[in-house]
């Protein structure tokens, strides 16, 4: 599955893999870094979004709304966004969001019964899962200070979100969750260099809509209704817009872009910054965050500092 040749019109559109996955270009390197830090802001910002708009509209319903407005609003953009993506992009766009809406899907059920501070957590062991699953799927080679930023980022991590820990049904189920984020960052890590960015991008937001609002549409049987729950009010509606165009299509686009630039490992640990800017803009908006929170704030950035530029200066 991981070994399919890259199709001709792919190879025109993104650069080649280095030999050496972690020794790539210094300029390439931090605007890759630079993309993914844009990617985590904007997720981490629109957290307190999220959960208001949730309030009124089931959790499947508007991600189904959501992924469907991104995909429309990225296809009216570029019409022809898939038109040369070739048969090996498509199966790989469609394997990445199912895997993709799996670790959404798990998560929010997970939510129900885990606390949102407990699920913040667990979830951001992708960081830890990440280069295991390069290491025991890939067989690619982890350096020693990729596995420090690990532990760094990984106490950082609890120290943001962590206030005692039971395990039940809604932790098991966010563990899975964050598995399967961890298995997209490195199918993406894979497979994003072969492809264009912004088709990939269309084609895994498309079947993420496609699985959430299958499974809202179901859940709406076992009730006797058959169709979605819409925002009840421009806020509701303006939460949909803001996560769809910014948190959904840009976020994602520029995570497919910068992840053909720089290894799976490296990227799970940059993405970890998004508690930490969502963890910023609670505060500003009026929430506090403890001293140890700031103290893994500064770990989380700790821990980037050794897997991004760390690397380099020995160099």
């Amino acid at each position: 599955m991981i070994t399919d040749a890259p199709t001709p019109e792919s190879a025109l559109s993104a650069p080649p893999p280095p030999a050496d996955l972690y020794a790539v270009p210094r300029r390439s390197g931090m605007l890759a870094t630079a993309g993914l830090l844009a990617t985590t802001a904007v997720w981490g910002s629109t957290f307190l979004v999220v959960k208001d708009a949730i309030v009124s509209v089931p959790v499947l319903d508007f991600l189904g709304l959501r992924f469907a407005v991104a995909c429309v609003a990225m296809l009216a953009v570029r019409p022809r966004a898939l038109a040369a993506l070739g048969r090996s992009g498509w199966r790989h766009g469609v394997l990445l969001g199912l895997v993709l809406a799996g670790g959404y899907t798990a998560q929010t059920f997970g939510l129900q019964t885990a606390s949102a501070s407990v699920s913040g957590f667990i979830t951001g062991l992708f960081v830890v899962f990440t280069p295991l699953i390069g290491a025991v799927v890939l067989r690619r080679r982890v350096p020693p200070t990729v596995w420090v930023a690990v532990v760094l980022a990984t106490v950082g991590l609890g120290l943001i979100a962590l206030h005692g820990l039971s395990i039940g049904r809604g932790e098991l189920l966010t563990v899975g969750g964050a598995f399967f984020f961890a298995l997209h960052i490195v199918g993406l890590g894979e497979w994003s260099h072969r492809h264009d960015a912004y088709a990939l991008a269309v084609v895994q937001i498309g079947t993420v809509a496609a699985v959430s609002l299958l499974l809202a549409l179901a859940g709406d049987t076992e009730h006797g209704r058959h169709t979605l729950t819409l925002p009840p009010d421009t806020a509701g509606w303006a939460a949909v817009g803001v996560t769809a165009l910014l948190g959904t299509a840009a976020g994602f686009f520029l995570q497919t872009w910068s992840q053909a630039r720089m290894p799976a490992t490296r990227a799970a640990v940059v993405l970890t910054m998004e508690p930490v800017f969502a963890g910023v803009t609670g505060v500003l908006a009026g929430e506090t965050l403890a001293v140890r929170g700031w103290i893994g704030a500064a770990l989380v950035l700790a821990a980037m500092y050794a897997v991004e530029l760390g690397p380099r200066r020995q160099r």
